[in-house]
């Protein structure tokens, strides 16, 4: 049986440390991206605990992804929205769950189209096994220790819940 996470408690953590950080770096106006849909989910909530003001920047990465030809899209894409200019910007993105780094990879290549950041820091509520690119989290919720053909989804908006799927062998 796999722990139940207390979501609200990760969120609450991972609010402290990205703060940390931040202040660290001395960043005063980070912009907060969220990677639709569970990454959304997550930023939202970060960006209303560390009390940022800009608008949340979302980005839907179905056609930045390079395994496009085998995952297949989903058939209602919606456009990504960065409602603040980019260049020169600290940006924090954010994801629900980092696995293989596809998707962040993905991600920034869709940022570096709107413009050159100053820096970008990744945060993620679950981080689990099974990197095939050299991607890791600044600040991570909790990690996850799945075995082979589990999968995780995070389900929301609210509230937030952790699903972990076993999917059946060949």
């Amino acid at each position: 049986m796999k722990p139940a996470y207390d979501i609200d408690l990760l969120l609450d953590e991972m609010a402290v440390h990205l703060r940390r950080m931040l202040d660290a770096a001395e960043i005063r106006e980070p912009a907060i991206v969220g990677i639709r849909t569970g990454g959304v989910w997550v930023a939202e909530r970060l960006r209303t605990m560390l009390q940022i003001e800009e608008p949340l920047g979302e980005l839907n990465i179905a056609f930045y992804r390079d395994d496009f030809s085998r995952i297949g899209i989903h058939p209602t894409v919606e456009p990504s929205s960065l409602p603040f200019d980019v260049d020169n910007r600290d940006l924090v993105l954010i994801d629900d769950i980092l696995y293989t780094g596809r998707t962040i990879r993905a991600a920034m290549n869709e940022i570096f189209d709107y413009g050159r950041p100053r820096s970008i820091r990744l945060a993620v509520l679950f981080d689990r096994s099974g990197r095939e690119l050299p991607i890791q989290a600044d600040v991570v919720g909790a990690h996850l220790n799945l075995k082979p053909r589990e999968h995780a989804k995070l389900t929301g908006p609210s509230p937030l819940n952790l699903e972990i799927h076993r999917t059946k062998s060949a």
